[in-house]
């Protein structure tokens, strides 16, 4: 793997936002929900697209809090445009396993 700097690793803008919304995105190729991400005040909302529905359903996201990197394009998937990666590790097969911060922090906080 190549090694980056630090000043490579600050260019990621990740942060922690909590999902207010979810719903299945039967448009998209593979299984996927559609997200609606909180933030806080400096970014607001942001939608994302994400291949979850494995491990997950709608009603155990809500609330939730996520990991992001925010500041990728956005990309369109279907009709819909996905604003920010949700970040994940695969568990098995296609089952991806949430990052989340193992207490509650305040929406939009920045990774260090």
């Amino acid at each position: 793997m190549t090694e980056i700097s630090f000043d490579d690793f600050w260019k990621v803008d990740i942060r922690v936002g909590t999902i207010v919304d979810a719903r299945p995105f039967p448009q998209a190729r593979k299984p996927a929900f559609r997200l609606s991400i909180d933030f806080g005040p400096e970014l607001g909302l942001k939608n994302s697209s994400a291949q979850i529905t494995q491990l997950y359903s709608p009603d155990q996201l809500i609330g939730r809090q996520v990991v992001a990197v925010c500041n990728f394009p956005k990309k369109q998937i279907a009709n819909y445009f996905s604003e920010v990666l949700v970040l994940g590790l695969e568990q098995s097969e296609g089952a991806i396993v949430l990052l989340q911060p193992d207490r509650e922090v305040p929406n939009g906080g920045r990774v260090h």
